[in-house]
């Protein structure tokens, strides 16, 4: 879903930027497998050692954002202290991606930027490209720790006798095994009003171009006791909106017994008194059963956005790509949800140039991309990934091609935005203070329930909070309004 995102510590970088999507799928485990599992962060004293500040940096989807501040929180219980990652650090943790060749280069860059910002550093690489091609991370100078996803969350355990040497540690194991989810400590405070929670891991399909489920295992869903009860403390906090987020959360509950879905985990998070909003990642257009359709467009807590990807509007290159619907089952959705909610905020996913479209094949994709109400597009250049079906698949698409195919969709993405925020010109919206202004302006920063970004004149303290603005200008590059 989107243009490969870095981020370093601090606050939260623009809203609209594209992301990596949050893609699917996965195989179930035994049910007792799904009892959760919490990491032992060790004593809660500060550690005496002199390795005492940590910078992180996330690539990725939200997913690995999510997965950032939980280790944030387990090491700052230990005693650290984070710094932002252009700081000198004791210890530099990169929190990886994989799913496209720009993914991978961009985890090596900061790899290098973080050697380079103090070579004495314990240089450390987590994530989807640590588990999927660790031996490439171990050639690049100054990495000491190399930890898969399964074991990510025992860094502060790797880290106890941990010393550079000229040769990395290397702890990746079989993700395929997993069963579980682990339930971090809650971290102290992220600084962040939006509030990520993770109800899912893991993936049960296998579309020809992925590697998520090599790098991420089966798919398997957090008891809801769990979750719910995680929820509760993050309003108790003083955060409004939480996003679900995970690589399949459509298929939530498939897997526990007794078996339970993502429809009735939004109705009990419904009841939490003091939750304003609750945002869905990214949900495959299968999972839209008629519950799941009438929970999302009639609860006045689930936020008027959807992201449901495409990937392609060829029914061929579907079934090439061996996603699990076809464009009249896409097409009748949306219809559906956007009769439902008039207004609604749709984004979607794009992949351009796989194997063997044609230029016919990828004009079907215009045409049914523009014939949609779609507000947003995350439009991704086809990259080969070791490992995955696509690779052997004849007839490749130049690169010159991808890119000139590439350029026209977001074009178009960028069209169908203005036009969608130019719908709210001169109307009253509610929307959510971020923590942070905007860096250019600096105006403060809201998101709608709709997912637009919304600059706006006030004081700090309306930071965090719920307010009303009238929008006053609409922009190609934002949209400005005033308090109500």
């Amino acid at each position: 879903m989107m243009t490969i995102g870095v981020r370093g510590q601090g606050p939260g970088a623009r809203i609209l930027e594209k992301e990596i999507s949050d893609y699917q799928h996965q195989t179930p485990g035994s049910p007792e497998s799904h009892q959760p599992r919490t990491p032992d962060p060790g004593p809660r004293t500060p550690d005496p050692r002199p390795l005492t500040t940590v910078a992180f940096a996330t690539v990725g989807c939200k997913l690995n954002q999510y997965e950032t501040s939980e280790l944030q929180g387990m090491m700052e219980a230990r005693g650290f202290r984070t710094v932002p990652f252009d700081a000198v650090a004791q210890i530099y943790v990169i929190n990886s991606c994989t799913v496209t060749s720009k993914a991978d280069f961009s985890d090596r860059q900061m790899i290098r930027r973080a050697a380079a910002k103090n070579p004495n550093a314990l240089v450390v690489v987590i994530g989807c490209y640590a588990q999927t091609n660790p031996d490439a991370i171990a050639k690049i100078p100054g990495v000491d720790l190399i930890i898969g996803n399964q074991e990510k969350f025992q860094l502060l355990n790797l880290l106890e006798s941990l010393e550079k040497q000229s040769e990395p540690v290397v702890r990746v194991g079989d993700v395929s095994t997993e069963e579980s989810i682990p339930v971090a400590p809650l971290p102290r405070s992220t600084g962040r009003t939006r509030a990520f929670v993770k109800v899912q891991d893991g993936c049960q399909h296998r579309c020809a171009f992925c590697i998520v489920p090599l790098a991420r295992g089966g798919s398997r869903s957090q008891d809801p006791k769990v979750i719910l009860g995680r929820v509760r403390e993050l309003v108790e906090a003083g955060h409004q909106e939480t996003v679900l987020t995970g690589v399949d959360i459509g298929h939530y509950g498939w897997d526990l017994l007794p078996r339970t879905t993502l429809a009735a985990l939004l109705r009990e998070m419904g009841k939490i008194q003091g939750l304003r909003w609750i945002r869905l990642s990214s949900v495959l257009s299968q999972y839209f059963t008629e519950e799941l359709r009438e929970m999302v467009t009639r609860s006045e807590k689930i936020c008027p956005h959807q992201h449901i990807p495409l990937q392609s509007g060829s029914d061929r290159v579907l079934r090439a790509m061996r996603r699990p619907y076809n464009t009249a089952m896409y097409r009748r959705l949306v219809e559906k949800l956007y009769r439902a909610v008039p207004d609604l905020g749709l984004g979607t996913d794009v992949i351009v140039g796989f194997p063997g479209e044609t230029e016919e094949e990828f004009e079907e994709t215009y045409a049914f991309v523009e014939s949609l109400p779609f507000t947003y597009l995350h439009v991704f250049s086809y990259s080969p990934r070791k490992g995955t079906e696509a690779t052997r698949l004849p007839d490749p698409v130049p690169p010159g091609e991808i890119k000139r195919r590439s350029a026209r969709l977001r074009s178009l993405g960028h069209q169908k935005n203005l036009a969608f925020r130019r719908r709210f010109l001169g109307r009253a919206v509610e929307l959510l203070v971020l923590e942070s202004r905007d860096k250019k302006t600096g105006l403060l920063t809201g998101l709608t329930g709709h997912y637009i970004e919304v600059l706006f004149p006030g004081e700090d303290r309306l930071m965090q909070s719920v307010r009303n603005v009238r929008i006053a200008d609409v922009q190609p590059d934002r949209t400005v309004g005033a308090l109500v």
